[in-house]
C-alpha cells in the first residue's frame, strides 16, 4: 500500500486531503497525481502559478499560506480555495482580482488558535468586526465557506486538542450567528502531518498533509 493510500484509508469520507506540495518538484507532484490525488496546497503565489501552468489542469489548487494582497493577482485566475484570510483588506483584494477574472473564489477565515507568536489569524472580536463590515455584502466575487487554524507545534496532544476544539467552537458560533442560511459555510480546515488524527476527531473537514506524503520521496 502506498503512503497516499494508507493515509486516505485513515481519513473518513467526509474529510478531504490537501497534499501540501510547497517546495516539492513537478515530478513529486506528478507522482501523487498519478496515484489519484487531485487537491494540492501551496504557500507561495509565484511558485503556485508556475506549477499550475505546468501540471494537469484538473488539479484543484489551494493556497494555504499567509497571502499578501499584492500576490493575489497571480493566483486569482485558477485558485479554488484560499485557506488563510485574516483581514477585510485581503478579502477586498481577492474580490477585486476574482471580478477581473470573472470568477467567485472560495475563502476560509483564519483564526489564531496556537500559542506561537509566529502564527497569523483572527481572534473572535476581529472576526466579528470583519463580518459586520458594511462593505462585505458588496463583495460578490468571494464566498466565505468556513474556517482554518493551525495547532501549536508541540507534543502536548491535550493542548492541541483544546486548540482544535476552540476552532470548532468558532465555526459553530459563526454558522449560527452569520451563516445560518448558507449551506456553503461548512469547512473546518485543521490538522497537518503531526496532528491530523486529533483534528479529525475534533471535527476537521479538511486536513493539510505534506511531510508524511512527500518525506520518503526523492526526486
Amino acid at each position: 500500500m502506498s503512503i497516499l493510500s494508507e493515509i486516505k484509508s485513515q481519513i473518513p469520507a467526509n474529510v478531504r486531503l490537501v497534499a501540501v506540495s510547497k517546495t516539492q518538484s513537478i515530478e513529486a507532484i506528478q507522482a501523487l497525481y498519478g496515484e489519484g490525488q487531485r487537491i494540492f496546497g501551496e504557500n507561495k503565489a509565484q511558485e503556485l502559478k508556475d506549477k499550475a501552468e505546468t501540471l494537469p489542469q484538473d488539479i484543484e489548487w489551494h493556497f494555504i499560506g499567509h497571502l499578501q494582497s499584492n500576490k493575489v493577482k497571480y493566483i486569482a485566475p485558477f485558485i479554488k480555495l484560499i485557506h488563510a484570510v485574516d483581514s477585510l483588506d485581503l478579502l477586498q483584494e481577492i474580490n477585486k482580482q476574482a471580478l477581473k477574472n470573472g470568477r467567485v473564489i472560495d475563502c476560509l477565515l483564519q483564526f489564531k488558535i496556537a500559542v506561537e507568536e509566529t502564527k497569523f489569524g483572527l481572534d473572535w472580536e476581529s472576526a466579528s468586526q470583519l463580518l459586520a463590515a458594511p462593505i462585505l455584502p458588496q463583495l460578490q466575487n468571494i464566498r466565505l465557506v468556513g474556517v482554518m487554524g493551525m495547532g501549536s507545534f508541540t507534543d502536548d496532544e491535550a493542548a492541541v486538542r483544546i486548540e482544535f476544539q476552540t476552532l470548532k467552537s468558532y465555526f459553530e458560533r459563526l454558522k449560527s450567528g452569520f451563516f445560518v442560511d448558507q449551506a456553503d459555510f461548512k469547512e473546518i480546515s485543521m490538522g497537518m502531518s503531526g496532528d491530523y488524527p486529533i483534528a479529525i476527531e475534533e471535527g476537521s473537514t479538511m486536513v493539510r498533509i505534506g511531510t508524511l506524503l512527500f518525506g520518503a520521496r526523492r526526486y
